[in-house]
């Protein structure tokens, strides 16, 4: 299966993975699953490092290359249809990286 993380998704796998479910842990674990990541995510988490949200242990530039090497992520295309689609996408939020995503 194809499983496209959520920004936190991946934060908390890295960082606090007792804050996933039980059921999304096993989802990312499964070696079966193709992971994916949007450039979307990596922008999001760079924004939460800068606004002191959540706390790295390293330059947020090198810490996200040294997780992306770390933790086996496909990279999920941002194109301009997808850009177009966002806006169509039914959210209970206007989080703009959540629409992307």
């Amino acid at each position: 299966m194809r499983l496209l993380l959520d920004t936190h998704i991946w934060l908390w796998a890295l960082l606090d993975p007792g804050r996933i479910s039980s059921a999304a842990t096993r989802a990312v674990e499964d070696g079966r699953n193709e992971l994916w990541l949007s450039p979307i995510s990596v922008w999001e988490c760079l924004l939460l490092a800068r606004r002191g949200r959540i706390t790295l242990d390293a330059d947020p530039n090198l810490w996200v290359k040294d997780a992306l090497r770390s933790f086996p992520l496909r990279d999920a295309t941002m194109t301009r249809d997808i850009a177009l689609v966002s806006r169509t996408v039914d959210l209970p939020h206007e989080d703009p990286a959540d629409r992307f995503i």
